[in-house]
Order: structure tokens, then sequence, then C-alpha cells
């Protein structure tokens, strides 16, 4: 079996020279080696307007088969970047993305977008922007219009945040002094990518719920579709 991962920064592998900067894709493998391995097509800045254009969702249905599970997560660039609406054209890609994924007799697993860690100064410290707007409803929705697994990783992500706090889910993202990083010399105050903590973190969760789903959740899935020929 093969895990397939789609997305954006925060799935994906970072430079070496970003470390300690890392998507949750990268610190997966560990998590589900007893599954089968894992190959990270994310790259960021990605949406799913761009990694189609960009030739990645062509390379990852290339190696995709009966069998495999391909995870997709998107949505902070399909907001920030590319401007598709979430239940137009950011939901039409992903419908699309979904069906090329049965086609082959793989399982398309819907993910929701990690959210970022924007705690508000008003009224209080200890309330968390929903900074995603209505994105993530839009997986929900088409994970249950479609019949596909969803993976809530906005609600898990949200909800860690707020247990640890603003302070305690700072170690979480990429923060630096100037000085301390040669990448960035003048420091670092990024809330949206995750530091390796945060990302293992974020890992071990997609592995905890792709074993609550059970890989037989997925086998109704793939024998629909394969019994089409």
């Amino acid at each position: 079996m093969k895990i397939l991962l789609a997305g954006d920064s925060t799935v994906a592998d970072c430079p070496t020279q970003e470390f300690p900067m890392s998507g949750w894709g990268a610190q997966l493998p560990p998590h589900t080696c007893r599954w089968g391995s894992v190959h990270n097509f994310a790259k960021g800045g990605a949406s799913t307007e761009s990694f189609r254009d960009e030739g990645l969702w062509a390379d990852l249905l290339a190696q995709a088969g009966p069998g495999d599970a391909v995870l997709i997560q998107f949505g902070h660039n399909d907001q920030k970047k590319q401007h598709l609406a979430a239940r137009t054209g950011y939901a039409a890609n992903l419908r699309t993305m979904v069906a090329e994924v049965l086609a082959l007799g793989a399982a398309p697993v819907l993910c929701t977008s990690v959210e970022r860690r924007h705690f508000l100064a008003s009224p209080s410290s200890d309330v968390l922007e929903e900074s995603l707007e209505d994105y993530p409803d839009v997986v929900r929705e088409l994970g249950l219009e479609l019949g596909v697994p969803v993976l809530d990783l906005n609600a898990w992500t949200r909800d860690l945040y707020l247990r640890l706090g603003p302070e305690g889910s700072r170690a979480l993202f990429c923060h630096f002094e100037p000085g301390d990083h040669a990448r960035w010399p003048d420091g670092l105050a990024d809330n949206t990518h995750f530091s390796q903590q945060g990302a293992m973190l974020v890992a071990g969760e997609v592995a905890r719920q792709l074993g609550r789903l059970g890989y037989g959740a997925l086998e109704p899935v793939l024998s629909t579709t394969t019994g089409q020929g």
C-alpha cells in the first residue's frame, strides 16, 4: 500500500535550510510504516488549481493504484492566492480529484486544512480566529456528498491550540529571534507553518485518524470502483 499526499506547505517536505520548519507529511512515515510507504507530492504555495497546472497531480496519479490511499489537503492558497471561492472553484476541483482517484481504484481521503495560530487580542487572547472561513466546512460536506472519508484536521488543530493556549502553542510553529536562524536573519514569527515539533503532532493525529478509519473503511470505495471495470 502507498499513501500519497497532495497538499500545500503545511503538508510538504521543507528544504533542509528551513529546518525545523516542516509540513506534517514529512513526519508521517514513522507513524504509518506498518501500512506502507508515504509519497509526498505536496508543495509550498500549492492550491487545488496550481497543483494540477504544475503537473504535480498528474505525477501523483501516475503512482496511485488499487489499494493505495490518496490524502488531499488544500485550502490555504485557494483562499489567499488563487481566490477560488470555497463553494464553487475549490469544491469543483476537489470533486474532480476524488473522481480521478476513484477511477484508478485508489481510495481518496479528504483532509480539512490545518488551522492557523491566530489568537485574537480582543476581547480575549484565548479566542482563536477561524481564519479559513468556510473552506473546512466545504470539505466536510463533500465527504458526506461523495461518500469518502474526511480527516478533520482543522477541528483537531483548533482544539490543540486552544488547549495549549497562546504561549503553549507557540512552539508548534516557526518563531525565531533575530540572529537565531540563518534562513531568517531578521527573525520570524510564522503562525501558519509548523516547526518539526508541531508537524510531528499533526502527523501522529493523521495516523490515528487513519487507524480509526481502518483500512476496511476504505474497502467499500475500492470495491465499488474496481467492480465497475
